[in-house]
């Protein structure tokens, strides 16, 4: 959607109703668990004792069906002040949190030296004084850099035409101290003399925003607590910002506005949402002439817009929420060019409304809405229109004139993603986009719209060397249970073999219609130069086929995306790129729930399973309204509370309640303290079940005790945190003493 971010559009998505048996669709039989096994890869797991996680057990029933939580105990009574001060924590769960971290220290020891090789080469392969292609704007280039072993962004300017860099904000310098530290944005003033930093220090998503000049660097006296990381959009005057104030629930709820110098006390609340199944965001149009306000929900969406240049205007209503609509808004001339689904366009559509009466009684179709073509995203300049769409999983950029002239820019490799930057500027001909694929590192274009050039600004460098010419990319479709096919990326060494012996790595993530990019990843060489094939697939519940893909794979309807994942397991293993019991998968956040609900129908197809900040307690979590992101969330899986029939569907797939007695492979799940999206006694409590209810292993936790959702925000340390995930992935298919290709 081309809402909050102005200087750039996420046009990539920037984490099962078939058996639970074997090929055959036969439901094995039930064995009694035993936590002492543990498969041979992890053979000396069998001699460390796990942590004794006490079992404290609450009896939880809901419409006549009675579960019993032996683990509830492991969220804190008091987790929104845990979120705002790690100190809190009770020490019993402290100590059992601790306890498990000492067991995966003990369980993958003989990793260390891996793990060390691992980041070496990863971090070899990052230019370390690497800067971003400088964007205009006015006067000024902006742009981002690093310093050579630096772990956060510098953000800094320069004129236009070439003068002496000037700093803005200093990542390295500004982090000192800091245990977490994320920087949220860095928003330039529209005069150019000011910049709003949002940053967050905990790793809980409360960020604070503060002002500084950037000539003298001098900071102001306006600081902003508890804001959303979208941080400061500003006025048209350069006299204030509008930005999202989160409540002690962590939701995006309140729209302020700070006028400078002002006690941000008083700031006037422009919008406060009353309905906790909608959050808020900011933006300001591509013009520069309106800041938009959204609340959303997953399937429903609202707009008001504001003149930038009169800030306390009251808000005009584009059109009233309408369930299952969704609609975002831009700005071109005297109309609002919107982005709908409206009247059955479920690929969505683009429709002109007049900015003096927008309801949806004017609406005027504009782009009509083509079925299997996905219109993700929109630019629209002074003079051209830029759209973002999406077919057959490959994306497109299409570039128009006003009067309906239009050309695409598509690239021929099997897989490949594209994004396109919106730029500060809307009287310009030119539009920057990037370019890469699994084996060819991202490439930064600017396009002439109006002489269709394409000019390369930049290629990715990879300072350690790296050749396309020795990978294959290619795309297979794997068969899922009711005949849809699922695309599933593969990326491996020319010199691996297809015969079947190969191990692989198969991730995906399939929920909220996001769409995981067949991007270049620099990390993921490690695995495929040692002979691993990487393997993403295109599940439903994500939108890569377009938005019924998302539509068949959610509510009651979500098994599709389970079941889709295992087919493009066993599509693997049928083209003999690998076999089964070699495949490891890997998915994070709603994509751990995706690994978790898949591990529990197929354990025997799997080597092992990584599962980042894993969304495993889906029944629990999605009947407790209390928890920030629960009442959005019914759209998306149902609602457990008020319906018999839904709090079905969930039960079905629930990983933390679906465990079998039966073999299962290595397990490494990840958490992070101070994590409001999926909170650290999820996976804390799924593993401490698996133990319990399931045999192999072994299963093992492993909690950043400093951070939030994203783990680490910096850079170094991001590639230490994938070092661990991938030994352990090396490990699990007996790889990890093998020297990676030259």
């Amino acid at each position: 959607m081309v809402q909050p971010v102005r200087a750039l559009i996420a046009v990539v998505s920037a984490l099962f109703v078939a058996s639970c048996g074997q090929n055959s669709g036969e439901t094995p039989p039930v064995q009694e668990p035993s936590s002492m096994n543990s498969t041979p890869a992890f053979a000396a797991a069998a001699d460390i004792d796990p942590p004794n996680v006490e079992k404290r057990p609450v009896e939880i029933t809901q419409h006549g069906v009675t579960r019993t939580d032996n683990y509830a105990w492991l969220r804190d009574e008091e987790w929104q002040q845990v979120l705002r001060d790690p100190s809190t924590l009770d020490d019993d769960i402290r100590v059992a949190l601790e306890a498990e971290n000492e067991y995966y220290k003990a369980v993958t020891d003989d990793l260390e030296s891996l793990r060390e090789t691992l980041f070496a080469e990863m971090r070899g392969r990052i230019k370390e004084d690497d800067s971003s292609v400088p964007q205009p704007d006015g006067p000024w280039a902006y742009w981002t850099r690093f310093r050579e072993g630096g772990e956060y962004p510098i953000f800094v300017r320069s004129p236009r035409d070439g003068g002496d860099e000037q700093v803005i904000y200093d990542g390295d310098e500004e982090s000192e101290g800091s245990e977490f530290f994320s920087i949220g944005s860095v928003d330039h003033s529209p005069n150019h003399e000011l910049a709003a930093v949002a940053v967050d220090r905990l790793g809980s998503e409360y960020y604070t925003i503060t002002v500084r000049n950037i000539e003298s660097g001098d900071a102001l006296s306006d600081v902003i607590e508890s804001a959303d990381g979208g941080g400061a959009t500003w006025d048209a005057n350069s006299e204030g910002f509008f930005y999202v104030e989160r409540d002690d629930n962590q939701r995006p709820v309140r729209v302020k506005y700070h006028a400078l110098g002002a006690d941000p006390a008083n700031d006037p609340v422009i919008y406060e949402e009353a309905d906790s199944g909608f959050f808020l965001g900011v933006s300001k149009s591509q013009s520069g002439r309106f800041v938009f306000i959204y609340a959303s929900s997953q399937i429903t969406s609202e707009v008001r817009a504001i003149p930038a240049a009169e800030p306390l205007t009251a808000p005009l209503l584009i059109a009233a929420r309408e369930n299952g609509v969704e609609y975002d808004v831009d700005h071109h001339g005297d109309d609002f060019i919107i982005r709908t689904n409206a009247d059955g366009a479920v690929d969505f559509k683009l429709v002109k409304a007049p900015i003096s009466s927008p309801g949806r009684e004017n609406w005027t179709d504009w782009v009509p809405h083509e079925a299997g073509t996905y219109i993700a995203g929109f630019i629209p300049f002074q003079d051209y229109f830029v759209r973002y769409e999406r077919s057959d999983a490959l994306p497109r950029i299409v570039v128009s004139d006003y009067e309906g002239a239009s050309h695409n820019i598509a690239f021929d490799e099997a897989a490949y993603s594209l994004g396109l930057r919106s730029g500060y500027e809307f009287d310009t001909t030119t539009m920057r986009f990037s370019y890469e694929s699994p084996s060819t590192p991202d490439q930064t274009f600017d396009y002439d719209m109006a002489s269709r050039e394409r000019t390369l600004l930049k290629t990715l460098e990879v300072p350690s060397g790296h050749d396309p010419a020795r990978y294959v990319v290619e795309r297979i479709d794997a068969e899922a249970a009711d005949g849809a096919k699922i695309p599933v990326m593969v990326l491996r060494l020319k010199s691996t073999p297809v015969d079947g012996s190969a191990p692989a790595l198969l991730y995906g993530y399939g929920s909220y219609g996001a769409t995981i990019p067949d991007s270049f990843s620099t990390s993921v060489l490690s695995l495929v130069d040692r002979g691993m094939i990487y393997a993403l697939a295109h599940i439903r519940g994500g939108a890569a086929k377009g938005r019924q893909w998302y539509l068949d794979g959610k509510l009651d309807k979500k098994m599709n995306t389970f079941t889709d994942f295992a087919a493009a397991a066993e599509a693997l293993i049928d083209r003999k790129y690998t076999s089964q019991k070699k495949i490891v998968i890997y998915g994070g956040s709603a994509g751990g729930l995706l690994v978790g609900a898949t591990v529990n129908l197929r354990p025997e197809l799997f080597a092992g399973v990584i599962a980042a900040v894993p969304f495993v307690d889906v029944i629990t979590t999605i009947s407790d309204a209390d928890l920030p992101l629960t009442p959005p969330e019914w759209e998306e899986w149902g609602n457990p509370i008020t319906s018999a029939e839904q709090y079905g569907w969930i039960a079905e797939y629930s990983p933390y309640d679906n465990i079998r007695g039966t073999d299962y492979p290595p397990i490494m799940a990840t958490a992070g303290l101070t994590d409001y999206r999926v909170t650290y006694w999820e996976p804390a409590k799924w593993i401490a079940r698996l133990r319990d209810d399931a045999r192999g292993g072994p299963f093992v936790l492993r909690i950043n005790m400093d951070a939030g959702h994203g783990g680490s925000a910096a850079r170094f340390e991001r590639l230490e945190e994938r070092a661990h995930l991938y030994a352990f992935a090396l490990k699990a298919v007996g790889l990890e003493d093998a020297e990676p290709e030259k």
